[in-house]
């Protein structure tokens, strides 16, 4: 892989915006960042994309296998011995807490369900460790990063038609077509009731939740990671048709997750000059914790649930969950409850899932198999968001993008539970993310970041002006 780049123009331009965490971000070349030409998009990146927008289940014995877990199971021991061998830029801290939460899953499910344990590890551990070193193995430069991200805005694009069709007639025809082979099966056909007089689309996927979050880590990743690489008016167009994806799940989780990137984009956006926003931002976050805490009857993620959720009733049952939930929880600390039943009142048992992925997880698999997975996770992002990129335009927007995506997909997995493809693909994505942790600025970077048309000057010799973006500075000559 070619990783060696041009001169880097924004290393040249002076310093004007501020950074994530309040350092100076990068002046940028004249107007679109081509670091996209040299890097090719690796051929095991685009299978594991088909596998997951190809919704084709079988059985293999009593395995029931999807394509993403067979080519997963393909590749996860060429993964694993290659990470071994530290030829993905050596060890990080993130995945060795991923490795080791996936061992104590094992070990959780060795003393509570050890008839579970072989089919659990070769299904979740693959889903989730193949997922996550596929992207390690393959995505280390910003030129693949780019063409991951622009094959995801494919893909969700792509879905548009399908996800309409879906929320007016009901009909999954993607999965709907593939039980009608011989031999072949697919997600589980069932209806769910519709909201806002459509039915909820899911187009390919096991549940709308999951097709309204995948759609939405496209959405920071194109109106922030891809301005300069597609016009503006592309950028616009393009996130507005992801917006629309999103909506059509009407899921409150996806709503919620694109809501929070929303979010975060305008208040980048707002105070722009201000160095110290994301600690003010904190701040807001811890006051507004302590003082919910102080004057509610509830605590402050029952009521941030409670403002999640399209109704007071699902509110109300997501309240239950994760009360009875953290009984649970506090009940079985070490190795969790495995995948026996969870303890709750009889008039919630016809209750069988539970909407809060990190609760669940310290359910089955106890406080240590949370506390593994949640320092992968956490101190990742903190570290990615102090990484100084101002010299970098690119790593710079392309860090913000990454950041603001799983920033608020974390806060959402409060509220849904993802499994099977959705599972590993959310992984995927934070694993593709890594490379930024070792990446140099003005030598990780590929093409022509330093040309453009139709402006040949150098940087050193262009007159300012005023900036016409706020999200990645950008100067036009």
């Amino acid at each position: 892989m070619k990783r060696a780049c041009q001169e880097s123009a924004p290393a040249l331009v002076a310093h004007e915006h501020t950074g994530p965490v309040g350092r100076l971000a990068p002046k940028p070349a004249p107007r679109a960042v081509r670091a996209v030409s040299s890097d090719r998009l690796p051929i095991p990146v685009l299978i594991y994309f088909l596998a997951v927008v190809i919704p084709i289940h079988f059985y293999a014995g009593p395995l029931y296998m999807t394509l993403v877990r067979v080519f997963l199971l393909v590749m996860i021991i060429p993964l694993l011995v290659n990470w071994l061998m530290g030829k993905y830029d050596g060890f990080l801290a993130t995945d060795i807490f991923f490795v080791l939460h996936i061992l104590w899953m094992g070990l959780a499910l060795a003393v509570n369900s050890p008839d579970k344990v072989v089919s659990q590890m070769g299904s979740v551990g693959v889903e989730f460790l193949g997922g996550y070193f596929l992207a390690r193995a393959y995505v280390r430069s910003a030129g693949v990063f780019v063409k991951v991200v622009r094959l995801l805005v494919l893909v969700v694009c792509a879905t548009l038609p399908f996800a309409v069709y879906e929320a007016l007639t009901g009909h999954p025809i993607i999965i709907e077509t593939i039980w009608k082979i011989p031999g072949l099966r697919s997600e589980n056909l069932f209806h769910i009731p519709g909201r806002m007089g459509l039915e909820r689309a899911r187009v390919m996927l096991a549940h709308p939740i999951h097709y309204g979050l995948f759609c939405s880590i496209a959405i920071s990743l194109t109106f922030v990671g891809l301005k300069g690489i597609y016009s503006n008016t592309r950028r616009y167009l393009v996130t507005a048709a992801i917006g629309l994806c999103v909506f059509l799940s009407l899921s409150s989780g996806a709503l919620l997750a694109a809501t929070l990137q929303i979010g975060l984009i305008f208040w980048a956006w707002s105070l722009d000059r201000t160095r110290a926003r994301w600690w003010l931002l904190l701040g807001l976050f811890a006051i507004a914790y302590v003082v919910i805490d102080i004057l509610s009857n509830r605590s402050p993620v029952q009521v941030f649930m409670s403002y999640a959720t399209f109704s007071s009733h699902t509110a109300y049952w997501r309240g239950l969950i994760f009360k009875w939930g953290m009984v649970n929880v506090w009940a079985n600390p070490v190795f969790g409850l495995g995948l026996n039943d969870w303890v709750r009142p009889g008039y919630m048992m016809f209750i069988d899932s539970m909407d809060n992925f990190w609760l669940l997880i310290a359910v089955r698999m106890g406080i240590p198999g949370f506390l593994l997975l949640a320092a992968g996770v956490f101190p990742a992002l903190l570290r990615m968001g102090l990484r100084d990129f101002d010299s970098d335009r690119l790593l710079w927007q392309l860090r913000r993008a990454w950041m603001f995506t799983f920033a608020g997909l974390t806060f959402t997995l409060c509220t849904v539970h993802v499994w099977t493809t959705t599972y590993s693909f959310a992984f995927f994505m934070f694993g593709a993310g890594m490379w930024l942790l070792n990446a140099v600025p003005g030598r990780d970077c590929t093409g022509d970041a330093a040309q453009d048309e139709p402006d040949t000057a150098h940087p050193r010799t262009r007159e300012p002006s005023a900036p016409y973006s706020r999200f990645s500075p950008n100067r036009r000559p």
